[in-house]
């Protein structure tokens, strides 16, 4: 099919490079929260993909919602501090992640956060991110 390929936009100027965006790489992370465990409550600055390779994952997402995560399933938690959440083991067996991300070097998976408002803070014995 011949014809040209329409664009949107102001048209470059010559010589001009686009904006450049900082340096990402995907990178994997394994994660281990061991029985009575729990991440905290945290936020993500950039999308993560997450495995359950073991154990069974439970969420407690910002607005009160609960998500269970058994072995061998996946979800995505999205980026930004309006979904601050916490995982939590609640199970007899360590809770092992594989989890996804393309962020810039040096920039941490996970960002501490307080509980939202009504939510209980976090308590656990233990906490990873």
């Amino acid at each position: 099919m011949a014809g040209r390929q329409a664009t949107v936009g102001r048209p470059r100027a010559a010589g001009r490079r686009p904006k450049t965006e900082p340096a990402s790489d995907l990178v994997a992370r394994e994660v281990a929260i061991a029985p009575g465990g729990c991440t905290g409550w945290h936020y993500h600055r950039v999308p993560l993909i997450a495995v359950v390779k073991s154990g069974t994952l439970t969420r407690i997402l910002y607005d009160g919602t609960v998500e269970v995560h058994h072995t061998g399933t996946t979800f995505v938690e999205p980026a930004g501090r309006r979904h601050v959440h916490v995982g939590r083991n609640l199970g007899a067996v360590p809770v092992v992640l594989c989890v996804t991300a393309a962020i810039a070097e040096g920039d941490p998976f996970a960002l501490p956060a307080e509980a939202p408002p009504g939510a209980t803070p976090c308590a656990c014995p233990t906490r990873t991110r």
